[in-house]
């Protein structure tokens, strides 16, 4: 007899599906990542999985990975150009214009979002093609206290879910005055370095790139290159120190590193790292920073902006690596096993009646037997299982199961929804 495969299809590779009861960690992290902003004034945006190519071309950059190696970009049947998202401020800043939400009350919009992004990596551990992100905007206001919020609130999103051993990275990038300074300088010192040809182009495009190449024979030969805080301007220098005296004085630790960069070209001024050591080389949980002429680059007004990424699976693999189990609330609370075709009927009804009084509660399905069905009921997670035949219901109760004591006892029908919620309380 030839015996069939399970399934003829598999997750695209470098991709995953998250399932129960993996998945109840994975809410848990995207809830104590948005719960803080949710208590700051930051309302839900949700906006489409794919835009128009173009969008990331000018907001992301052509010259960054991102956008010139990693982007899933198709052309429909109608003609149109574009893109899976491989990242979120873009398409929130596009949606703020379209929608005129910087017009429509005081700055700034202040937004949050969740969802999947898709870029096209090399497959590893912690660096998927497919990556799920909270991250939170602040757009239409410069102001180094909106830096300083975005950051506190990051941290305090982290620390309520137990993690301790993530470092702050923090740097300035200047602004529109003083960068171009830099940027002569540096490219400058790196035309006269042994890089390879597509290196060598992007020293063109924008050089503060290169100084993000993770590859150690490039870093070898950066030392010594200009440093941008020796560039900065009087103003990007006092808003620097501001933004690291506010945060400071919350009680954050975080590390100035004269080197980072990030990956996108947006960024201006304030950017930041979150970076977690447990997790080898793709260190990196989340980050952002101020993006303050984003919005002229994709047609809009100027908007100086400022917003933050979190990944919500580098999250879990932090937890993973500090051995952080996360308390999470059952699934089911009560599982009803019915005896009969007559308990069937009037317990299927009562599981309603605790459904709608806000018990989680489930009920074995498919005529298993009394052994099969409690089998089910431990499965479950369940605290209490109702068990009733034939005899309890002529006696107008159904049999209450304390799955941990294996104590039970008799409770009345019409009493078992205010017994449930009291013992659950």
């Amino acid at each position: 007899m030839t015996t069939l495969p399970v399934s003829t299809f598999q997750a695209p590779r470098g991709t995953y599906d998250l399932l129960p009861p993996d998945s109840a960690t994975f809410l848990a992290v995207r809830e104590a990542i948005s719960a803080p902003l949710r208590n700051s004034g930051y309302g839900y945006i949700e906006t489409p999985g794919f835009e128009n190519v173009e969008l990331f071309a000018r907001g992301v950059g052509e010259s960054t990975d991102i956008v010139s190696k990693e982007m899933y970009a198709f052309t429909t049947k109608g003609g149109d150009e574009l893109a899976l998202r491989p990242e979120g401020t873009a398409s929130v800043l596009r949606a703020t214009l379209e929608a005129n939400l910087h017009k429509t009350g005081s700055l700034p919009v202040k937004l949050w979002y969740s969802g999947s992004y898709y870029r096209y990596e090399r497959p590893q551990k912690g660096r998927y093609r497919h990556f799920s992100q909270v991250g939170a905007e602040a757009i239409g206001t410069e102001d180094p206290a909106l830096d300083a919020e975005l950051i506190i609130l990051a941290d305090q999103a982290y620390r309520s879910l137990g993690l301790r051993d993530f470092r702050i990275l923090l740097n300035s990038l200047g602004d529109k005055e003083c960068r171009p300074v830099y940027r002569d300088a540096l490219q400058g010192f790196l035309r006269e370095l042994d890089l390879d040809e597509e290196t060598r182009r992007r020293i063109e495009i924008n050089p503060l790139r290169v100084l993000d190449d993770k590859r150690a024979d490039v870093q070898k030969q950066l030392v010594g290159a200009p440093l941008l805080r020796d560039f900065l301007c009087d103003a990007c220098k006092a808003y620097h120190e501001e933004v690291r005296e506010l945060i400071g004085a919350a009680g954050v630790v975080f590390e100035d590193d004269e080197k980072l960069v990030r990956g996108l070209d947006y960024y201006t001024r304030t950017t930041f790292e979150f970076v977690h050591d447990g997790l080898g080389a793709q260190s990196a949980v989340g980050g952002g920073g101020r993006y303050d002429g984003l919005s002229e680059m994709i047609g809009g007004p100027a908007l100086p902006s400022v917003g933050w990424a979190l990944g919500v699976d580098r999250t879990v693999l932090a937890l993973e690596a500090e051995g952080i189990t996360l308390e999470l609330p059952a699934s089911t609370s009560v599982f009803a096993v019915p005896l009969g075709e007559e308990a069937r009927r009037i317990l299927f009804g009562v599981v309603t009646e605790l459904r709608k009084a806000g018990v989680a509660t489930d009920f074995a399905y498919g005529g298993k037997g009394l052994k099969g069905a409690m089998k089910a009921a431990n499965r479950s997670g369940a605290r209490y299982a109702l068990v009733a035949g034939e005899r309890d219901l002529a006696e107008g109760v159904v049999q209450l199961k304390d799955m941990s004591s294996g104590e039970q006892a008799p409770v009345a029908l019409g009493e078992l929804v205010a017994t449930l919620q009291a013992k659950l309380a």
